[in-house]
């Protein structure tokens, strides 16, 4: 059975967006950009909720700085933007899931294949975590307080123990702390 990875960042105090919804607080070198495509390489299949899916779409097709290899993969890899709102996903290579995205999320991982990422989505990442669709969290903690914003996970309705894999501590204060469901 393939892995279902949620990737978030996020800052020290815990908020994944400023208040206002911003998300311009992450420190993004080389080294950050190397982890990208090592995590990218186990990769085959994205997925992310809506308000993600529009700003990802917005960003990538029409950008020439960061890492190449980061831009090639997100632009060419498989994607499901999950929504029952959004009209179309013109984003190459993108499939709109309107209804039942548990089950077809479920019936992906069950495809043969690498992993599936998660990336962003905090919404989604909680409705599929409570559901056990999720099988490892990756939490890049930004090294930056914001004072104030959206907390990551805070539309989870129960609590869910959490299993510490692993921790890697980058060269510009960036920690990737990583969790399994217990």
């Amino acid at each position: 059975m393939r892995k279902l990875i949620s990737f978030t960042g996020v800052s020290l105090d815990g908020y994944y967006k400023r208040t206002a919804g911003e998300f311009d607080f992450p420190h993004v070198d080389q080294e950050f950009f190397d982890f990208c495509n090592q995590q990218n390489a186990h990769l085959d299949t994205l997925v992310f909720g809506r308000e993600t899916y529009e700003h990802m779409a917005a960003h990538w097709p029409n950008t020439t700085e960061g890492d190449a290899h980061v831009i090639e993969f997100m632009n060419s890899v498989p994607k499901l933007a999950v929504s029952s709102t959004l009209e179309r996903a013109d984003w190459n290579n993108t499939t709109l899931v309107r209804e039942a995205p548990a089950g077809t999320i479920a019936e992906l991982k069950q495809r043969p294949g690498k992993e599936i990422a998660l990336f962003g989505s905090v919404q989604l990442t909680a409705s599929l975590l409570e559901l056990g669709l999720v099988d490892e969290l990756r939490v890049m903690v930004f090294p930056v307080l914001l004072g104030d914003g959206v907390s990551m996970l805070s539309t989870l309705s129960e609590q869910v123990e959490l299993e510490h894999l692993r921790t890697t501590t980058f060269r510009s204060g960036n920690v990737l702390l990583v969790y399994r469901p217990a």
